[in-house]
């Protein structure tokens, strides 16, 4: 691996929405980021969505037993080559070469999250996709801190830190919390003195997509149509967040599948779309409650921060500014697969990538696996 301080690294994040995979480029010497280059996007098909999803819900009813099944293999490779695509786009795209690229940082797809098992499962296989690419790849980046009796997750708060650590917030502003909502949503607290906690709130945007997928076919709930236009159940709000997990201390991750979108059967396409909503927003004003002091600005990122629903949602509950993150000049599409070519770097240099306020680890934890180009 190369000995510059400054790297060229590509990272790659397909979240729990499971609507495509994010490509971002950056140079970091893994403290601070140099510079922030092209992104790309590649979405699923629909058939991939739907193996995934297949997947997703085959590990929660079978846990370990599905470990190295046939299917799960032909998916991973699937998965691998269509990452590996993803890539070769953004480099075409940019006039790029392999040789330019140090590294890259390979989330893989969440199957199942159950670090109370000390078992974390991200499909993707590392040494494919080095192979393919020609550019050498960490991948496995969670294993080790659940391992270590971490939650794994969230992994991104170290990079918000070198993100927005000495950027120019005002006074008002501080402490600030950057808030992803994906398919979970999780959110980073950073203390004007450098101290970091963060935690997964609840559900993102999981149960509406897929309250949106099981009626419409569609993917999303876009700009929050359906919500709007229907009516909260709060009774039924109030009943999802007796979910055992708000009464669990920080840190604190989610798998995908821990709550039930079943909750809301029976209501029509847009109650039970505003239902879900409501519940995101409520999850998060949850994880306000329970932070040392309330943030006084709270910065968006992920897919979230599309629906103006939620974000409406958030500015009515959370009473301080609640602005995409975009209005730091960052980007918010992004940022999660900015983090792992981040981490990746750290990871070849042994640096941490979690620590006790972030994942619950007993220390500051390094972790990935290194896969050569060659």
């Amino acid at each position: 691996m190369s000995t510059k301080t400054q790297l060229t690294a590509i990272g790659l994040m397909s979240g729990t929405s499971l609507d495509g995979i994010d490509v971002a480029l950056l140079r970091t010497d893994g403290v601070t980021v140099e510079h922030l280059g092209p992104t790309y996007f590649e979405p699923y098909s629909r058939g991939q969505t739907m193996r995934l999803k297949m997947l997703l819900d085959m590990a929660a009813e079978q846990g370990r037993d599905l470990v190295g099944s046939p299917v799960v293999h032909a998916v991973e490779q699937d998965l691998t080559r269509a990452h590996a695509r993803a890539v070769e786009a953004l480099l075409h795209q940019d006039g790029l070469a392999a040789a330019d690229i140090d590294l890259v940082g390979f989330h893989g797809q969440t199957i199942l999250h159950r670090p109370a098992e000390r078992w974390t499962w991200q499909i993707g296989d590392g040494g494919l996709l080095a192979q393919e690419l020609g550019i050498a790849v960490v991948n496995d980046f969670r294993t080790a801190d659940v391992a270590a009796g971490g939650q794994g997750a969230p992994l991104v708060p170290l990079y918000h830190q070198a993100l927005l650590g000495s950027a120019g917030l005002a006074d008002d502003d501080w402490p600030v919390a950057i808030l992803n909502i994906g398919g979970v949503s999780n959110v980073t607290w950073l203390g004007r003195d450098g101290s970091v906690i963060a935690f997964d709130c609840g559900p993102g945007n999981a149960l509406i997509n897929d309250w949106l997928n099981r009626h419409t076919g569609e993917a999303l709930d876009r700009d929050g149509a359906m919500a709007a236009s229907g009516r909260v159940d709060d009774a039924v709000v109030r009943e999802m967040m007796r979910h055992a997990f708000f009464d669990r201390p920080y840190p604190k991750s989610l798998d995908r599948n821990d709550f039930p979108v079943d909750m809301v059967d029976g209501m029509s396409l847009e109650d039970g779309a505003a239902t879900l909503t409501a519940v995101t927003v409520a999850a998060i004003a949850a994880g306000r409650d329970v932070l040392p002091e309330a943030p006084g600005r709270w910065l968006v990122c992920g897919g979230g921060r599309h629906n103006p629903v939620i974000m409406a949602g958030l500015q009515r509950v959370l009473q301080v500014p609640v602005d995409p993150v975009e209005t730091m000049g960052l980007r918010g599409d992004f940022l999660e697969a900015e983090a792992f070519a981040f981490l990746a770097v750290r990871s070849i240099k042994a640096m941490p990538l979690s620590t006790p306020t972030t994942t619950g680890v007993p220390t500051p934890l390094t972790g990935g696996r290194l896969f050569s180009r060659n």
